[in-house]
């Protein structure tokens, strides 16, 4: 009787391992995650541990995987505080334009652009402040109105993140003249509320 194809089929778990740990994409790295389940599932049958195999199929492929999807899929999203009002049509572009750009980004990190609305500015910076948001866009003449902008640039919006990996992404990759980007220490904002 020829063996060979156990070891072929052996020869797939460190293979799909590696391919596991050098994935960049957490989508894709779940689908791998459940090739290699199975493959040890199916090896474990293979060598006649049927039980073995079993627990595998049900734990390291259907529940594990399950269970990274829907990690994955609520942690890997931006929520961005914005103010809800009646704005002049040329800020709503500009709103617009900037929320696009935001999306464009993000997407690229494998995130998802959670638009949050607010009713005024305290609202908005009580959320940044309490992590209910990752991020805050708000019309400049509203943000010097708070104090929380600065004066020398005239730019329509500006954007507060407190995720300072959030920031670096941001500031080399949002290619929108509209805002201005600032980063903030949310213990810093705690002591000043407080």
């Amino acid at each position: 009787m020829n063996d060979s194809y156990i070891y072929i089929i052996i020869a797939l778990l460190p293979l799909a391992g590696g391919m596991l740990v050098t994935q960049t994409n957490p989508y894709h790295a779940l689908v791998i995650r459940g090739v290699l389940g199975a493959v040890a599932a199916l090896v474990d049958a293979i060598l006649g541990a049927a039980d073995v195999a079993l627990t595998e199929a049900l734990m390291g492929s259907m529940l594990a995987t399950t269970l990274y999807a829907v990690a994955v899929r609520s942690s890997m999203v931006m929520r961005l505080g914005v103010i809800q009002d009646e704005s002049i049509e040329a800020q709503d572009r500009d709103c617009e334009k900037i929320i696009d750009n935001l999306r464009t980004v993000v997407n690229k990190h494998y995130l998802r652009l959670e638009i949050v609305p607010y009713t005024n500015t305290q609202a908005l910076q009580r959320a940044l402040i309490d992590q209910e948001v990752h991020a805050t866009c708000i019309s400049t003449a509203q943000s010097q109105q708070n104090g929380v902008g600065d004066g020398e640039k005239m730019q329509p919006y500006h954007t507060t993140t407190r995720i300072q990996r959030l920031y670096d992404i941001m500031q080399t990759e949002l290619s929108t003249p509209q805002t201005i980007l600032s980063y903030v220490n949310v213990s810093d904002l705690q002591e000043q509320h407080s």
